[in-house]
């Protein structure tokens, strides 16, 4: 009690509010950007890519960008925008990140996160103070596999081959350890290229078709590895993840996808997040009520 006698009410102010985060995980090809669309298009939020090598500018094909269109004006943070050629770390994106996710709390709206490389996620989430709802997209491996294999051939015939030819400066040695060009799709156009202009067309289809294949097995090796580290967060490290099971969508055409994606995915996920926003938990309940008493006796006094 202080020297006066009355409520010391500083004491009975409620800790600072942790900054809220919703993380949206998944191996790649899953629908995790547009299920952070949806999400960002029904509560006020803004988008935060974590994908290591989507932060990057250039390569919007290989990389598998979100479009402009498919944005739907929701802004995004750390997407293309980092200079190709540098090394953006983990600890990069903890300290960008966060600054986007302070600015874009500041303004009374949601961050939402959202990417499949899941050691930068961990080590944001480690360094950092949040309350965070973490939402995975998870689709059978069989199915996925067939679905960014199909992904890749589409890739190809949108100008893939092309984009790499034009980033790549096959006059010198290339590091395929720094930057964009660890991306899936890029170092496995190297012998192509360099073979190219000394070989018949037969066999450049034929060499085109050994580093399209090589292209799927990497980002089937990728999905597969993703998964390991998702399970990982989940079995060992304790974190409470809402998996949203798209399997079905993946197996299914036009409006039947669509209709399943929102039964499935984008609908629950509407309703976990608004629980996550604006549901009180009993014992929080209490103790704002205890407050609250407690401040109308010392006014009544």
């Amino acid at each position: 009690m202080p020297s006066g006698g009355g409520l010391n009410l500083q004491v009975l102010r409620p800790p600072l509010q942790k900054e809220r985060v919703v993380v949206v995980m998944g191996a790649t090809g899953t629908g995790k950007s547009r299920l952070s669309i949806n999400l960002a298009t029904r509560f006020p939020a803004e988008i935060v890519n974590s994908d290591k090598i989507q932060v990057y500018e250039g390569l919007d094909v290989v990389t598998n960008k979100i479009t402009e269109e498919e944005m739907c004006g929701v802004p995004h943070h750390l997407l293309g925008t980092i200079n190709p050629n540098s090394d953006f770390t983990a600890n990069d994106f903890c300290h960008m990140a966060s600054l986007a996710v302070k600015s874009i709390s500041a303004r009374k709206k949601l961050p939402i996160i959202v990417g499949g490389s899941n050691s930068y996620i961990e080590a944001l989430i480690d360094n950092e103070n949040y309350e965070c709802c973490f939402l995975w997209v998870d689709v059978s491996l069989p199915v996925l596999n067939s679905f960014v294999s199909k992904r890749v051939d589409r890739m190809v015939d949108v100008g893939m081959v092309d984009e790499v030819r034009n980033m790549l400066n096959l006059t010198a040695d290339i590091d395929y350890s720094r930057g964009i060009r660890r991306a899936i799709g890029v170092p496995e156009f190297d012998r192509y290229f360099r073979l190219e202009p000394f070989i018949d067309d037969e066999e450049r289809a034929t060499l085109l078709e050994e580093v399209i294949s090589d292209i799927k097995n990497n980002t089937r090796n990728l999905a597969r590895r993703q998964l390991e580290k998702i399970y990982r967060l989940r079995n060992i490290k304790g974190w409470k993840l809402h998996r949203l099971d798209a399997t079905d969508v993946f197996r299914k055409r036009g409006k039947e996808a669509d209709e399943a994606w929102d039964r499935l995915v984008a609908g629950p996920s509407s309703v976990i997040v608004s629980r996550f926003l604006y549901d009180v938990s009993p014992k929080v309940r209490g103790k704002v009520a205890a407050i609250r008493s407690a401040m109308a006796a010392a006014a009544s006094h």
